[in-house]
């Protein structure tokens, strides 16, 4: 595709507000000063002084930037040409910005960003993956029935893997699976004979024989993996939580309700994510899984890159294609087909133009209600206990997360993960147990259960 022709080079620039200038935003920012057709002259954070600071550290005139802490303000710092720094979004809404780019990770603040955005008209690109997991299919048709697009953000994997799976589709490929690398790499260093993923190093005794193993039961090797990289998170919340976009995008389903996250080489990857019947760890069609990539030191990253396998039904035209370097299971019958990227805000810019001129999302028309992610309990947890989300992972001490089926909230319902987050336990929680939403004191003034329950009123 002619990126040039799809998207008119003489149109003139989307306006956009970014909303949480964290890592993410910032760098979205960045790159939008470089693009001809994104202008990013309003930024929202929790203060003011964040958001000017960012902008002065890409290299704004501090004489161009004004805080804002009135629509006044705003309105007449928007005539003066200058920048816009402002601690509440709703401060600026009434600014001729045609997308508001939330990327706050904050599943409550996020929501009620949402909600104005789309109150007041505007488009919506949603990079809060949080607030897309819980109530993302009900913002985007609130967003329909407002004449505007909620719309998922290519740089993150949920965006890049649906367009990965409708181009699949669109050249009639028939797609056994869909997925994600994980974000961290493991390492194995076979002088030193360690693994090492996201800055932690462990000894991995072992572990040589298991990277070109000669077994070729597939199940094996990754349980041998598994145990001998047992010091290291191998299931991570935001995996599951991004893999139920591309479910309520796609209406893929899952195989198991934590994913079957095996450790692998690039190279493996068609096998792992083969059927059952063709020696792969898959039982079900058409579903979603995450790997960890495995490599040596100096070897290619899969960078946390997206991935459909898809069936080989013309095998000299694979074999060609394997000849060519694709990935091609060993038994020549399933192929990998990958995109080994994904940039965040640096190519976010391909939704926003998407929505800003072509009127179109980068994900589904209309997304349904197809998985919910769910709060899971992993150790005893008392009464009393508030499920703190902290970090950059927004994890919950010894809460993990399940992929089931979608439904409506109910006390006997298992609690989607970030409607828990930040929450009190009303009652106790048994290890290996999901946490119920009766089990949690949900706040009847959240904007988020507001819009989770409006979804569920449309959908069930």
């Amino acid at each position: 595709m002619n990126y040039h022709t799809y998207f008119d080079k003489n149109a003139a620039p989307v306006e956009c507000c970014i909303v949480g200038t964290g890592g993410f935003g910032r760098s979205f920012i960045a790159q939008s000063l470089k693009t001809p057709l994104i202008s990013t002259r309003v930024a929202v954070d929790l203060k003011s002084e964040t958001a000017a600071d960012v902008l002065r550290g890409l290299g704004i005139d501090a004489a161009k930037i004004a805080q804002c802490g009135t629509a006044d303000e705003a309105k007449a710092a928007w005539d003066k040409g200058q920048y816009i720094a402002t601690g509440d979004l709703a401060t600026v809404l009434g600014l001729p910005v045609a997308v508001v780019v939330e990327a706050t990770g904050h599943p409550e603040a996020g929501a009620r960003h949402c909600r104005l955005a789309v109150d007041a008209g505007k488009h919506v690109a949603l990079v809060s993956k949080e607030v897309d997991s819980v109530v993302g299919p009900g913002l985007a048709l609130r967003a329909r029935r407002n004449n505007i697009i909620v719309t998922p953000v290519d740089g993150d994997q949920p965006s890049l893997l649906m367009g990965l799976v409708t181009w699949a589709e669109v050249l009639g490929l028939e797609i056994i699976a869909a997925g994600k690398a994980s974000e961290y790499d493991f390492v194995f260093d076979p002088k030193e004979k360690t693994l090492n993923s996201n800055g932690k190093i462990a000894p991995a005794p072992g572990f040589a024989e298991w990277m070109e193993p000669a077994t070729t039961d597939l199940a094996a090797i990754a349980a041998k993996r598994s145990q001998i990289a047992a010091e290291f998170p191998q299931r991570a919340v935001p995996d599951l939580c991004e893999m139920t976009l591309v479910a309520n995008a796609t209406g893929f389903l899952v195989d198991r309700a934590d994913l079957h996250v095996p450790i692998a080489r690039i190279t493996e990857v068609a096998d792992f994510f083969s059927p059952a019947e063709s020696g792969g760890l898959l039982v079900a069609p058409k579903v979603l899984d995450v790997f960890h990539c495995l490599r040596l030191p100096g070897e290619l990253s899969f960078a946390g890159g997206v991935f459909v396998t898809v069936r080989c039904d013309d095998a000299e035209t694979w074999q060609m294609l394997a000849e060519k370097g694709h990935v091609v299971s060993r038994k020549g019958d399933v192929a990998m087909l990958y995109i080994p990227r994904h940039l965040l805000g640096v190519e976010a810019a391909t939704s926003i133009l998407e929505v800003g001129l072509r009127g179109v999302s980068s994900g589904a028309v209309e997304p349904k209600p197809v998985i919910d992610l769910v709060a899971h309990a992993d150790a005893d947890i008392a009464a009393g206990t508030v499920l703190t989300a902290s970090g950059h992972h927004h994890s919950i001490v010894n809460v993990s997360a399940r992929m089931i089926p979608a439904g409506a909230l109910s006390d006997e319902k298992p609690v989607p993960f970030y409607l828990a987050a930040n929450r009190t336990l009303k009652r106790a929680v048994k290890a290996g147990q999901p946490i119920l939403c009766g089990d949690v004191e949900l706040d009847e003034t959240s904007e988020l259960l507001a819009l989770r329950r409006e979804q569920d009123k449309a959908f069930f």
